[in-house]
């Protein structure tokens, strides 16, 4: 054991790094673009603050069609984006490109189920005591789904850091690439059952962290 982690311990610790950059920085920009999409798509349905009808139709559309390309296929279809933005269309920085493309559609209809459970007579008090549509939003709506948006954020997290096992196989580094080229490749198969301990040890970790606050902040466990 000592000989192994001698030998591969600085290569594990440089993939679990680079692996967390590609899970935690994708995510947050995809946040950022996901987070405004889903309360788009709830205020502009039929019941929404804004209703919309035609437009959500066609938006929700589009976010359902880039929702469902596999996501090896859509890493390959932005290449150019990608070279366009990053410079290059390999490495860890690059993957982060078609990483935040990928995850922000699926964040977005994450936010949008999180955002549609907040109690509709919640919002309607809220409408009553004059609140505007901004802060419906913002007060009401995004603070009473906080509970259900950190649990949406652990399987957003987690749904990321299985893209780069992909991006890894493709040349992206972290343990995705690890495991491909000494597991696959060189059937060391000891670093493979290692990189895949250390993947379900950062899922078990966000999953408890992201549940744990989740329930701290659920009012309706006061």
């Amino acid at each position: 054991m000592r000989e192994f982690w001698s030998e591969y311990g600085a290569l594990l610790l440089e993939g679990t790094v680079d692996t967390l950059a590609m899970t935690i920085i994708p995510t947050l920009f995809a946040y950022v673009l996901g987070l405004p999409l889903g309360v788009i798509l709830v205020l502009t349905k039929r019941d929404g603050l804004l209703p919309a009808r035609h437009f959500n139709s066609v938006f929700g559309a589009l976010i359902n069609i880039l929702r469902s390309l596999p996501f090896m296929i859509l890493m390959i279809f932005v290449i150019p984006f990608t070279r366009l933005i990053a410079g290059t269309s390999i490495g860890s920085t690059a993957s982060m490109v078609p990483l935040v493309i990928a995850a922000a559609p699926f964040i977005a209809r994450m936010v949008e189920t999180s955002l549609e459970e907040v109690d509709a007579n919640i919002i309607e008090a809220a409408r009553c005591m004059g609140a505007n549509n901004l802060q419906i939003v913002v007060r009401v709506i995004l603070k009473e789904s906080v509970p259900s948006l950190l649990r949406g954020l652990s399987i957003s997290i987690i749904t990321i850091l299985g893209y780069t096992a992909v991006t890894g196989a493709m040349g992206a580094g972290g343990l995705g690439n690890i495991a491909y080229r000494y597991g696959y490749q060189r059937y060391q198969l000891d670093v493979m059952y290692v990189t895949i301990l250390l993947l379900l040890v950062i899922v078990c970790v966000v999953q408890g962290v992201c549940s744990l606050l989740a329930r701290q902040l659920d009012k309706r466990n006061r």
